[in-house]
């Protein structure tokens, strides 16, 4: 089974700045950067508790 990672927040501004570098990209033409930037939205409301804090117990 493959592996995902969740989209967070520092990968979708650098999916947006790419895009904004090259608006006639295919990230940029598609709507990609529109939906990481979503995607990390709703993963960051999802993420309700701090797993750093866990770790340095």
């Amino acid at each position: 089974m493959a592996r995902s990672t969740p989209m967070d927040h520092e990968s979708a501004d650098r999916i947006s700045a790419a895009a904004g570098r090259d608006p006639d990209s295919p990230t940029a033409t598609s709507g990609f950067d529109d939906r990481a930037q979503e995607a990390a939205d709703r993963n960051d409301a999802e993420d309700r508790y701090d797993y750093d804090d866990y770790l340095n117990e």
